[in-house]
C-alpha cells in the first residue's frame, strides 16, 4: 500500500505523492512516425512524401525531371507524387508549399548552401564516376577551422586526400577547387561528390592522385547577394596565398613548387580562379573555369597585357561552359579576347546550362589534364 510522505514548513503543509515506477502504456506519450521521402521503388519510381495538412497547392520539382509535379493530399493531410521511371543520376529537388520553396524534411541528405532549399536524390548508377564503388582505393575528406590571420576572420574549409595517403610517405600536388555563388565550402563534397569522382580516376589511372581544397568563397559575409564583388575576391586571394597555403604546406605532404599547384571553381568560383589564379602565376600553373562569371578586365590586365610571361607561367589554362548558360556571352567575349591576344587556352563548349551534372563533368574532364 502507498503510503503519502507529510513535510510541514511552518503554516503549509505538503503533501508528495509518489510517481509509480512504470507508467502504464495509455499514458506513454506517442511519438508519432516521420514522414519519410523520397521512397525509391525497385522498377525505378520515385514517391516524395510531406505533411502539410493546411495547405492549398504542394509540388515538387527539380533536376530529375522538367516541370513542377502536382502533390495530391491525403486524409492525413499528408501530401504525395510519384515520378516514374527516372534515370539513375543525382538530382537536386524542392517541395514548394503554397508559393514558398523549402527542403524536403523527410531527406536527411541536403545541399550545403547559403539558403538551403534544395534536398539531394541519388540514384546510383554503374556508369557515373560520381558514384560510389566499394571495389576501389577511397581517398579521406577532413574538415578544417581555422582562424585567418591576413583577414581577421574565422573560416572553413575541407581537404580531400587520396586513397593511401594515410598509409604511405609520399607527397602531391594540390588542387584548390571553388564553389559557386549560392553554395558553401562543402558543396563540392556533398553535392559534386569530387571525392568519388577523384577515387574513380585515380583507380582507372586517368587522373594523377592529388589532395583537394575547398574554401568558403564568401569570406566577407555581406558578399553573399555580390560574391563577384572585388573585395570579396581580394579577402579570399589573402586568406588563400597567406593563411590557407601556408597551413596546407605545413599539415600535409603537399609537392613544393608552382608546377604542383593548381586552382579552378565553378560560376562564381570560376571567377575566383581566375583573378586569383592569374594575379598569382607565381603560386599556380594550372588554371580553370567552369561556367565562369568572367571577371573585370582590370582584376585580370597583368596577365593579359604581358601574353609571354603568362603562356610561359601557364602549363594548362582550361575554359568551360554550356549552349544554355546565361553566362555563355561573356565567355565567348573572354575567350574571343584570349584569342586577340595570343594567350594559349583551351575553351570547351557543351550542351546544358548553368547546373550541377555540367559541373561535375567538367570535374572528369579536367581532372585527368592535370600536373602531366
Amino acid at each position: 500500500m502507498h503510503i503519502p510522505r507529510l513535510f510541514s514548513l511552518g503554516a503549509i503543509s505538503l503533501v508528495l505523492a509518489t510517481p509509480p515506477a512504470i507508467l502504464s502504456a495509455e499514458k506513454k506519450r506517442k511519438r508519432p512516425a516521420p514522414v519519410v521521402s523520397p521512397t525509391l521503388h525497385e522498377d525505378g519510381r520515385v514517391t516524395f512524401r510531406i505533411q502539410a495538412p493546411g495547405a492549398e497547392e504542394v509540388f515538387v520539382s527539380g533536376e530529375m525531371a522538367k516541370g513542377k509535379h502536382l502533390m495530391t493530399r491525403g486524409e492525413d493531410g499528408i501530401w504525395s507524387v510519384t515520378l516514374e521511371e527516372i534515370e539513375p543520376g543525382l538530382y537536386g529537388y524542392s517541395i514548394t508549399i503554397d508559393g514558398i520553396k523549402q527542403l524536403d524534411p523527410g531527406n536527411p541528405a541536403l545541399k550545403p548552401m547559403r539558403s538551403p532549399r534544395t534536398s539531394i536524390l541519388h540514384l546510383p548508377g554503374e556508369d557515373h564516376a560520381y558514384d560510389f564503388r566499394a571495389d576501389i582505393p577511397h581517398g579521406t575528406v577532413h574538415y578544417h577551422g581555422y582562424h585567418s590571420e591576413p583577414i581577421d576572420r574565422f573560416r572553413e574549409m575541407q581537404v580531400y586526400t587520396p586513397p593511401g595517403y594515410e598509409t604511405n610517405d609520399e607527397s602531391y600536388p594540390l588542387l584548390v577547387l571553388q564553389h559557386g555563388h549560392s553554395d558553401g565550402f562543402g558543396t563540392w563534397v556533398a553535392y559534386g561528390k569530387v571525392h568519388w569522382i577523384l577515387d574513380n580516376l585515380i583507380a582507372e589511372g586517368e587522373a594523377v592522385p592529388m589532395i583537394v581544397v575547398m574554401l568558403d568563397g564568401h569570406p566577407i559575409p555581406e558578399s553573399y547577394g555580390n560574391g563577384r564583388s572585388s573585395e570579396n575576391t581580394r579577402e579570399l586571394q589573402l586568406d588563400l596565398i597567406e593563411a590557407v597555403l601556408p597551413f596546407l604546406e605545413e599539415k600535409y605532404r603537399i609537392k613544393p613548387g608552382r608546377k604542383n599547384r593548381a586552382i579552378t571553381g565553378l560560376s562564381m568560383g570560376g571567377l575566383h580562379s581566375l583573378t586569383i589564379g592569374l594575379n598569382e602565376l607565381k603560386k599556380f600553373s594550372h588554371v580553370g573555369a567552369f561556367s565562369a562569371a568572367i571577371p573585370e578586365v582590370d582584376a585580370i590586365s597583368e596577365a593579359l597585357d604581358d601574353v609571354e610571361a603568362t603562356n610561359a607561367a601557364l602549363d594548362l589554362f582550361w575554359i568551360a561552359c554550356g549552349r544554355d548558360d546565361f553566362l555563355l556571352d561573356e565567355n565567348r567575349a573572354f575567350v574571343q579576347a584570349l584569342e586577340e591576344k595570343g594567350i594559349d587556352h583551351d575553351f570547351l563548349l557543351t550542351e546544358g546550362g548553368h547546373s550541377w551534372p555540367i559541373w561535375r563533368a567538367y570535374l572528369e574532364d579536367f581532372a585527368p589534364l592535370l600536373f602531366r
